[in-house]
């Protein structure tokens, strides 16, 4: 779980970061789990844009991928949210303490 101090820290950073990927009408599939798992070992901090025909809610779907790939949700802006988890070979972002 991530302490205000940390969750701030992070929107900051995402805050430059592009999305990189986009849950269509498909829905989250294991596929697109599998892509996110690679990218969040990679880089930390994803950010991933629901498109409108898709008809899911930001927040229910950003929880249940954080939830499928043991990652922490950091926040939702419209269509768009992020998620955090830390790199167990490379880490790179410092969270403060």
């Amino acid at each position: 779980m991530l302490t205000g101090k940390e969750r701030s820290h992070l929107k900051s950073i995402a805050n430059g970061v592009k999305p990189i990927a986009q849950i269509g009408k498909a829905g989250v599939t294991e596929s697109f789990l599998a892509q996110m798992n690679d990218a969040l070992e990679a880089r930390e901090i994803v950010k991933v844009n629901i498109l409108d025909n898709s008809l899911l809610d930001t927040k229910d779907t950003a929880n249940e991928v954080a939830e499928a790939l043991k990652a922490e949700f950091v926040q939702a802006l419209g269509n768009k949210f992020v998620l955090y988890r830390k790199s167990k070979n490379k880490p790179q972002i410092e969270l403060p303490k």
